[in-house]
C-alpha cells in the first residue's frame, strides 16, 4: 500500500494536517477539538457544536446555511461527538467538491475554508449570548438524542455496562451528556463555555484531497487563528483489579435479554502489543468468523448476536450479546470458555490468517473514505504518539500466536451487565 503522507504544521493555536491525494473527487475538512471528559462540561460540549452548525452570523438561520451549502455544489456539513479514552472529542466535517472536476472555476477550496471559519469563529450571537431560539431548539434535540439511547436497548445496555464498570472514572460519562443538566444551560452560559473551549481545547484541522500544502497553509493562517495553549492531558490512573467480577442485573419490560460483559485489556493504543490485541479481538469476537459468533450464536443458538469490540484509548473490551432470558448462565459459560481457549492458544493458523486478512481489508476500506482516514490518523493525536498507517499493517501481519496468547492472559473480566425481563429468573 502506498504510504499516506500526512504533513503536520503547528499553526496559531492548532495543528494543521494536510493529506495531498488525488484519490477523492472532493476536498474534506475535519476540525477536531479535544478536552478532558468532565461531568461539569460534557453536556455543554454536546450542545454548542450543534448550535454552531445550525446558523452563524452570516447565515442566521438553518435554512440560510443549508441553502449556501447547496450553492457549493451540495457541500455537506455535520457534527459528531465521540469519547476517545477519557477525552471528549468534537468533530466538524465539511466536504466540498473539488473545482478541478467542475466546469465552474470557482475557488471552492477557499470558499470551504471561509465557511468553516464562519461556522467556528462567527456564531449567531447577540451581545454575550447565542441566539436564544437556536439554543432552545438544539436543547430539545439533545434531550431527544439522550432519550434515544434509552429506547435502543442494545446501545442502552452498553452505556449501562460502562457506567457500572467505570463508576469512579470519567469514561462513565455519556458522550451526549446528562439530560438532567440540559435545562440549566442558557444562551449566555453556553456562549461562555464555547469561548473557553476555543481557548483551552487541543485543536486539529485535517484537510484531505487534491490540494497543495502551501495553498492550505496560506488559507489556514489567514482564516483560522487562535490563542496558543497547552492542552490538558489525562493523568494515567492505575485501575485496581477487582477481586470479584461485578455483576449487575437490571429488569425492564424486554422480551430479549441483553448480556454485556466488560473486560480490562490493560493495553492501549501505542503499546507494543496493541496490534496483537487487535488480532486477538478479531479471533475472539470481532468478526462473523470469530469464536463468539460461531460458538455462542451459531453452534449453541444461544444468542441473536454476539460480538466484541475494543476501546483502544481506555484499554477496554466489551462483549455484547442478545439472548433469551433463560439462557443467561449458559451464555456466560460459553463466552468464558472462548476466553479460556484464547488464553490457552486454542485457535488455528487458519483463524489467525483469516483474521489478519479481514483486519487488513477493514483498514483499507476505512481509508477509502477521507473521514475514515482522518479517524485512523487522529489516534496518534489522542495517544500523543506517531504510528504510521503502514506500521499498523506490517505489525499486525507479523503478529504471532504466542503474542496473541500473551495478550489474552493480560485481559481481566471486570463487569457483567444483564438487562433482563421483569418475569425472568423469579
Amino acid at each position: 500500500m502506498d504510504a499516506i503522507a500526512e504533513k503536520i504544521t503547528e499553526m496559531q493555536g492548532y495543528k494543521l494536517h494536510v493529506i495531498e491525494t488525488d484519490k477523492y473527487k472532493t476536498n474534506t475538512f475535519v476540525w477536531k477539538m479535544k478536552a478532558l471528559l468532565t461531568k461539569e462540561d460534557v453536556t455543554k460540549r454536546a450542545l454548542f457544536p450543534q448550535v454552531l452548525q445550525s446558523s452563524s452570523a452570516k447565515y442566521p438561520s438553518t435554512t440560510a446555511l443549508r441553502s449556501y451549502l447547496d450553492e457549493l455544489y451540495g457541500a455537506t456539513l455535520f457534527v459528531d461527538l465521540s469519547k476517545k479514552g477519557e477525552y471528549h472529542v468534537i468533530s466538524f466535517s465539511l466536504e466540498i467538491a473539488n473545482e478541478k472536476f467542475l466546469s465552474d472555476p470557482s475557488p471552492l477550496l477557499k470558499k470551504g475554508f471561509e465557511l468553516l471559519a464562519e461556522i467556528l469563529t462567527k456564531p449567531n450571537v447577540t451581545g454575550n449570548a447565542f441566539d436564544n431560539d437556536t439554543v432552545e431548539k438544539e436543547k430539545r434535540a439533545l434531550k431527544q438524542r439522550i432519550q434515544s439511547v434509552f429506547d435502543d436497548k442494545m446501545r442502552y445496555s452498553n452505556v449501562r455496562l460502562l457506567q457500572e464498570m467505570c463508576k469512579e472514572e470519567p469514561y462513565a460519562l455519556e458522550v451526549n451528556g446528562d439530560a438532567a443538566d440540559v435545562d440549566g444551560i442558557t444562551a449566555e452560559n453556553l456562549y461562555e463555555y464555547f469561548k473557553r473551549a476555543f481557548l483551552e481545547d487541543e485543536m486539529d484541522l485535517y484537510v484531505i484531497g487534491d490540494v497543495k500544502e502551501e495553498d492550505v497553509k496560506k488559507l489556514s493562517s489567514e482564516l483560522l487563528q487562535f490563542e496558543s495553549r497547552t492542552p490538558k492531558r489525562v493523568e494515567q490512573q492505575s485501575i485496581n483489579k477487582r477481586s470479584d467480577v461485578n455483576v449487575v442485573k437490571e429488569e425492564q419490560d424486554v422480551k430479549q435479554g441483553k448480556l454485556n460483559m466488560g473486560y480490562r485489556t490493560n493495553i492501549v493504543y501505542g503499546d507494543s502489543d496493541y496490534f496483537a490485541l487487535q488480532v486477538f479481538n478479531g479471533i475472539f469476537g470481532g468478526f462473523s468468523h470469530s469464536k463468539l459468533f460461531i460458538n455462542v450464536r451459531e453452534k449453541a443458538s444461544l444468542a441473536y448476536y454476539a460480538a466484541s469490540r475494543l476501546e483502544s484509548h481506555k484499554g477496554l473490551m466489551m462483549v455484547m450479546s442478545g439472548i433469551d432470558l433463560k439462557n443467561y448462565d449458559q451464555a456466560i459459560g460459553i463466552i468464558n470458555e472462548q476466553m479460556e481457549a484464547m488464553k490457552k492458544g486454542d485457535f488455528t493458523d487458519q483463524e489467525l490468517e483469516q483474521t489478519k486478512a479481514v483486519i487488513r481489508n477493514q483498514i483499507l476500506e476505512t481509508i477509502d473514505t477521507s473521514r475514515g482516514l482522518t479517524e485512523i490518523l487522529y489516534h496518534n493525536v489522542v495517544a500523543h504518539t506517531d504510528i504510521a498507517l503502514n506500521t499498523w499493517l506490517t505489525e499486525m501481519e507479523k503478529t504471532t500466536k504466542a503474542e496473541i496468547v500473551a495478550v489474552a492472559n493480560k485481559i481481566d473480566l471486570d463487569t457483567i451487565y444483564f438487562l433482563t425481563g421483569t418475569e425472568a429468573g423469579k
